[in-house]
């Protein structure tokens, strides 16, 4: 008989042989992780143990032209909670339902946060939401309160028993010296948004919470001022509590860069801006609140000047704004503060369009210097169905081409704009495009639109769904030759057109950047004069212009303006047309006429006429340029 072991003998070998290949497997494993992959277990053992989160560089500085400081940096006191703290951390676990997650109000979060909210002017459930951001590193800490106030830090360092996950860190942010000053051309920064952080090729390496640009030169040129992050290491514990700092590196602060602008000059063209609003309203158009300007160099297209008006404060952004402020400044009663009309905004040009509209019939032959018209006040060249009207109703009479440009009179325009549609050419929109109407000029700042010049094929486009409204007929020619119509021009544009007459027909391209600075303050990098658009235009018909833009300072509808300012200029009034507004006020022109230096656009929406609104602005503008004294002026303009 068979003893027991005999019996089970064989599934004690299946025994065995399992035991070994188990024991065997695991040494396998054992020393595959050992010595195979010994390293980068070790590494990931390491990244447990130690944490990084990157240190934000201070931005580089914003000059002017001079060197004078117009965005610097300033120590502030930045507030921050902790969100490895274990207060913190098992009200997050506590918290942390759908229920609060939704709306964070409970009663716990209030506990917390309540005290320290009100210190800092805030709400419990404020700090709650930037506390939870997810997206930010673990460890990083949650900034609840940027340049806050030494009595609401005092008291926090004071009751650090009651808020000990609350940090109080120096910071550095942007200070204006000039406050509001340049604010549209110089923008404002805030924390990357989501849209922004998605873009991965222009913010390639950001993170959730990072400070960039977003607007004006800051946006623009986020890549020079912005520097090199550096980081902090920190030892957790298997909780994922912070133990201490291991190590760190300094960030590198980001280049400083000086801009084309002239404080001074910017400082006057912003009060002028004020000033043509204040009269305006003396005149009786209450409903001006909005202008801009804008001021070049003729000869290499720096920005010497660039303001728009509402304005805004961009120290307002200064640790995020408020919603009730953001609502203030975007609601549709506010103007849009926010927008710098001197590239974003696109006016019907009105009579300053008129040069173009000279230079495209003397171009084509079709008009000379001389040449003579007859105004009535009312002009029925296109059929008695469809009369139009000079501004002065009562007739210019018998007048040259230059007259004309001088005393704006619309009837010897209408008469150039049906020569040129007859032609059936399409040369006044192509004389608009040689001095770059119609698209964008590539100035080195966001948001500049194209404005329009409209021809035949734009019209088809535009009517698609109205066959009845696609032919072009001679009235939009005849309109457009006075600026009016569907012509649509920024401030900028007009300022370039011009800066070309000034400039024997060559535009230059605008640009607002001088140069970069490096880390000594040495010029590491310097922007060029480009060529935008060599126009062709001879200096014969530049100079029958040119003429025309003196005869209208010193004897035609600016002479108000310009009464006793010595240097000769040559600049055109405009009073456009809005439907369902009151006119705006237009001023372009450049000085002096002799060896023209620079080029001024100015215009007042709602304004009311161009040579008492925005005439008196640019000759002060002008004045600071050019050394003259800079006086109140009170002009009187009808025309258009």
């Amino acid at each position: 008989m068979p003893t027991v072991r005999e019996e089970h003998r064989s599934r004690f070998g299946v025994l065995g042989i399992v035991i070994i290949v188990v024991l065997s497997a695991l040494l396998v494993r054992l020393w595959t992780m050992q010595v195979l992959n010994g390293e980068s277990f070790a590494a990931q053992a390491e990244n447990n143990r130690v944490r990084e989160i990157s240190l934000e560089a201070s931005r580089g500085r914003i000059l002017d032209r001079n060197g004078e400081p117009l965005v610097t940096n300033r120590s502030a006191l930045a507030v921050s909670v902790d969100p490895s703290h274990d207060d913190v951390r098992a009200l997050l676990v506590r918290t942390w339902t759908e229920d609060t997650a939704d709306d964070p109000t409970s009663s716990e979060i209030t506990e917390m946060f309540g005290e320290i909210a009100d210190l800092l002017g805030t709400t419990p459930a404020d700090i709650y939401t930037q506390v939870t951001d997810v997206q930010q590193e673990a460890l990083r800490p949650r900034v609840i309160a940027i340049d806050a106030s030494m009595e609401a830090v005092a008291q926090i360092l004071e009751r650090q028993t009651d808020f000990p996950w609350a940090r109080v860190e120096e910071t550095a942010v942007r200070e204006y010296p000039n406050g509001t000053l340049a604010a549209h051309l110089l923008g404002y920064t805030g924390v990357i948004s989501q849209t922004q952080y998605e873009q991965s090729d222009e913010y390639a390496g950001y993170e959730p919470g990072d400070t960039v640009g977003k607007s004006g030169v800051e946006r623009q040129y986020e890549g020079v001022l912005r520097g090199d992050k550096g980081w902090r290491r920190i030892e957790v514990n298997a909780s994922g509590k912070s133990q201490g700092v291991v190590s760190e590196q300094a960030p590198r602060p980001g280049n400083d860069i000086r801009l084309t602008i002239d404080v001074e000059v910017q400082r006057v063209a912003e009060e002028q801006l004020e000033l043509a609003l204040a009269e305006s309203h003396r005149q009786g158009y209450t409903s001006a609140k909005a202008a801009a300007a804008v001021v070049l160099d003729v000869q290499t297209g720096e920005v010497l000047a660039s303001t728009s008006r509402p304005t805004y404060d961009p120290a307002a952004f200064l640790g995020g704004i408020s919603t009730a402020e953001w609502e203030a400044l975007t609601a549709k009663g506010s103007e849009y503060p926010l927008n710098d009309r001197v590239v974003m905004g696109a006016y019907p040009p009105a009579s300053t369009f008129k040069v173009v509209t000279a230079i495209s019939g003397l171009e084509a032959g079709i008009t000379s210097e001389n040449s003579t018209y007859n105004c009535t006040g009312r002009w029925t060249e296109m059929g008695e169905q469809w009369p139009k009207r000079c501004w002065k109703r009562t007739g210019h009479g018998t007048l040259s081409l230059r007259a004309g440009i001088k005393h704006s009179c619309d009837v010897v325009f209408y008469e150039i704009g049906y020569e040129l549609y007859k032609r059936e050419l399409e040369e006044l929109q192509a004389t608009s495009r040689l001095f770059g109407l119609g698209e964008k000029s590539g100035i080195d700042l966001p948001g500049e639109v194209s404005g329009r010049v409209p021809d035949a094929a734009w019209k088809k486009r535009y009517n698609e769904n109205y066959p009845e409204y696609q032919m072009w007929l001679p009235g939009d020619t005849v309109n457009m030759s006075i600026g009016q119509g569907d012509m649509l021009t920024t401030p900028l544009q007009m300022a370039l057109v011009y800066a070309g007459i000034a400039n024997d027909g060559v535009v230059m391209k605008p640009h607002v950047l001088k140069d970069v600075l490096g880390s000594e303050g040495e010029v590491v990098r310097t922007i060029a004069p480009e060529t935008l658009h060599d126009t062709g235009v001879s200096s014969e018909v530049l100079g029958v212009v040119e003429r025309g833009l003196v005869d209208v300072t010193e004897t035609g509808t600016a002479k108000g303006a310009f009464a006793g300012f010595g240097p000769t200029v040559a600049g055109k009034t405009g009073t456009a047309e809005v439907k369902g507004k009151d006119d705006y006020a237009w001023f372009c022109a450049y000085a002096p006429a002799e060896e023209p230096r620079y080029a001024v656009a100015v215009v007042v929406e709602q304004g009311g006429h161009g040579g008492s609104v925005a005439g008196p602005a640019a000759r002060n503008i002008l004045a600071q340029l050019l050394g003259e004294p800079i006086e109140t002026v009170r002009a009187t303009d009808v025309s258009r």
